[in-house]
């Protein structure tokens, strides 16, 4: 069991949806029960931890789970999970918004080092941060560009979406007829599809931004934003949140609404699915029909590699050849190519062949598989499908019975397909280079023609690169 210092990796985590009482809470809501996956009876024991932070460095909350609290620490608690919340309510951020667009440009100040917009009478208490002067109404309208990210990958990374793939998504949603946009984690979307319906009244597509940035609180009304935490489903200004949401879900019976999701990547798959369900049930309360085998549309934005948890929870999903780059990821850019293109695709219920992707981007339509793929994602005849997840042109192994990554070959030991230079698995208890299991692999006869043959292949990728 991981010592209360530090979390298991997340890989060593079960999530406990059991608990016999109201979970603690913590500066980001109430606190998710977990026991670590790989004990034995004895060691499992449970505990509770921060729903959005896998790190004690970001949020310090553990507790365990038949652990007794005195009143003096519980209040201690409390206190400490007040002072961590947004110095002003949303009312009163929106309050501030409407005097400082009344101001003339020369006054409009915004503090980099606070991340705040400042009236005149805050000047005083920022004259020795960096401040930006003549904030414009287009500034306001595109607040992603004026704040800094958050880039805590695990926690509330705002990896941001590329003029390109945002503006993909705007017009797909379009094309598909919706008219109402729940945008849960992608901001720069809700300030595109806002940015278009004030331009063209015509377009009429309406956006609720949930985000667990309050920094939006600045920008947006009530009807506009809620500060949200999607891995517990928590909206931190309560019920008149939640009765926001539930209101824009249940417009027009429920018809005519998708929910796009970004979630941090380094954030747990089933505490996700959980909240969505709950966002679903929610749609469905308000729905005309009573069929309850329908299902909220919904665009989850995810990496790939996660696509067989993403349909363990939502069986119906199918993912998309689209790449989603960011702005401000180093590696998740288009036009890269074999391994350095974007793993981030769309996961969604809506029938594949309605989904037009872009051809001037090399992606085409398969008429067999009645879906948009990549240019290099061939169709194999033995698969009877378009069988690469990465954008590579994938080959068929006859040994594995299916289609596996380029890099990859046949190992007689595992069975299987993996990488060349690889630990095979069924020498786990004896030598992963030969497989034999009466020797170590540092005492391995065969240990320096593996070493060379390792450098080689490193030696030729590396080649490769350079060229």
């Amino acid at each position: 069991m991981a010592a209360p210092g530090r979390l298991p990796r997340q890989s060593d985590l079960r999530l406990c949806q059991d608990a016999g009482f109201p979970a603690p809470r913590c500066p980001h809501g109430p606190t998710l029960l977990f026991v670590k996956g790989n004990q034995g009876e004895e060691a499992a024991r449970r505990f509770y931890a921060c729903s959005a932070c896998r790190d004690r460095k970001d949020c310090h909350f553990f507790q365990w789970e038949d652990e007794k609290l005195s009143e003096a620490r519980l209040a201690a608690r409390e206190a400490y999970n007040r002072s961590c919340q947004p110095p002003l309510s949303h009312v009163q951020y929106v309050e501030r918004y409407w005097k400082f667009i009344q101001l003339p440009l020369s006054q409009r100040k915004f503090c980099q080092n606070c991340q705040q917009l400042l009236l005149p009478d805050d000047w005083g208490k920022h004259s020795e941060h960096h401040v930006l002067g003549d904030i414009s109404t287009a500034q306001l309208k595109r607040p992603s560009q004026l704040l800094y990210p958050l880039e805590n990958k695990k926690t509330n990374a705002q990896y941001l979406f590329a003029d390109r793939s945002c503006q993909f998504l705007v017009d797909l949603i379009s094309t598909l007829g919706f008219k109402r946009v729940l945008s849960v984690g992608t901001p720069r979307l809700h300030e595109l599809i806002r940015l278009k319906a004030s331009g063209d009244k015509e377009s009429g597509i309406k956006s609720l931004l949930l985000d667990i940035d309050f920094r939006y609180s600045q920008f947006y009304a009530e009807d506009s934003f809620c500060h949200y935490n999607m891995f517990n489903h928590h909206f931190f200004d309560g019920k008149a949140s939640l009765e926001i949401c539930r209101k824009f879900l249940q417009e027009d019976k429920g018809s005519g609404v998708i929910m796009v999701m970004d979630p941090p990547f380094g954030g747990l798959v089933e505490p996700l699915a959980f909240t969505f369900r709950k966002l679903m049930a929610l749609w469905r309360e308000g729905c005309d029909s009573g069929d309850s085998s329908k299902e909220l549309p919904i665009f989850w934005i995810f990496p790939y590699f996660f696509e067989s948890r993403i349909l363990q929870f939502f069986p119906t999903f199918s993912m998309l050849d689209y790449q989603v780059d960011y702005d401000n990821h180093a590696l998740y850019k288009h036009g890269k190519t074999g391994r350095k293109q974007s793993p981030v695709r769309i996961f969604s219920n809506i029938p594949p062949n309605k989904i037009i992707l872009p051809a001037e981007e090399g992606y085409r339509f398969c008429s067999v598989c009645q879906r948009y793929v990549s240019s290099e994602n061939q169709h194999c005849e033995i698969c009877n499908s378009c069988t690469s997840k990465d954008g590579r042109r994938w080959h068929h192994c006859f040994l594995c019975k299916k289609c596996v990554k380029p890099s990859w070959t046949h190992c007689s030991i595992c069975d299987q397909c993996a990488l060349p230079n690889h630990a095979c698995q069924h020498a786990e208890g004896g030598c992963f280079i030969c497989g034999e299991a009466d020797h170590k692999c540092r005492t391995c006869p065969n240990r320096s023609k593996h070493k060379k043959t390792v450098k080689a292949v490193r030696k030729q990728k590396k080649k490769k690169g350079t060229r």
